[in-house]
C-alpha cells in the first residue's frame, strides 16, 4: 500500500462519520415529523454539508500523487476532516422522540460556532495548498475561498434572519458552480 492509500483510510472514516451525522438527522427529522418546527436554512446546510463532504473525499483523490508526506501535510487535511465532521455535528440537534424540536432555535443557538468553524474551513484549504503544494490555491478557488470565508464570518456575528436565509441560498449556489468549475473531474 503506497503512502496516500495508507493515510487516506483514517480521512475516509471521518469524512463517512461527518456523513453519517448529517444522514442521522435527517432520518431523525422523518422519524419525529410531527413534532418537529422546521426551519428551511438549518436543511439547506445539512444538504450542503452532505454535498461538501462527498466533494471533499472526491477532491483528496488528487493528493494521491503526492510524494514526501509529512505528519505536518497529513495533520493539515486530517484537521480539515475533522472541521467538516464538527460542522455536520452542529448542522442538526439530537433528535429526541419524547421531545419537540425546533429547528430555528437549533440554528441560532450554534450559528456563532458553526460560521467559525466553517471560517476555519476555509482557511485549513487554504493552508492545505500551502503545506502541501508549497504555494497559494489558482486564483479561482483562492477567491471562492475567501468569499466563503467572509459571508460565513457575517454569519457567526449576526443574527440578522434574512441575512441567514441569503447565506444559506447564496453558499448552496457558489459551492455548486464551485464544484462544477473546479472538481468537475478526478484530478
Amino acid at each position: 500500500m503506497d503512502a496516500f492509500g495508507y493515510l487516506s483510510v483514517l480521512l475516509s472514516i471521518v469524512l463517512g462519520l461527518a456523513i453519517t451525522q448529517i444522514l442521522q438527522g435527517f432520518r431523525g427529522l422523518v422519524l419525529t415529523r410531527a413534532t418537529i418546527r422546521s426551519y428551511w436554512p438549518c436543511v439547506v446546510w445539512a444538504v450542503l454539508l452532505l454535498v461538501i463532504d462527498v466533494q471533499s473525499w472526491w477532491a483528496m483523490y488528487g493528493l494521491r500523487n503526492h510524494e514526501g508526506w509529512s505528519f505536518l501535510a497529513f495533520a493539515v487535511v486530517l484537521i480539515q476532516t475533522v472541521v467538516l465532521y464538527m460542522l455536520a455535528g452542529l448542522v442538526f440537534p439530537d433528535i429526541d422522540n419524547d421531545h419537540p424540536v425546533d429547528l430555528r432555535a437549533h440554528y441560532y443557538d450554534h450559528a456563532r460556532w458553526f460560521f467559525v468553524l466553517a471560517v476555519s474551513a476555509g482557511a485549513i484549504s487554504i493552508a492545505k495548498d500551502l503545506v502541501i503544494n508549497g504555494g497559494w490555491p489558482s486564483p479561482a478557488n483562492l477567491g471562492s475561498q475567501l468569499v466563503f470565508m467572509a459571508t460565513c464570518a457575517i454569519g457567526a456575528f449576526t443574527r440578522n434572519e434574512n441575512y441567514h436565509r441569503f447565506l444559506a441560498l447564496f453558499t448552496a449556489f457558489a459551492f455548486s458552480a464551485y464544484t462544477a468549475l473546479l472538481f468537475a473531474h478526478l484530478q
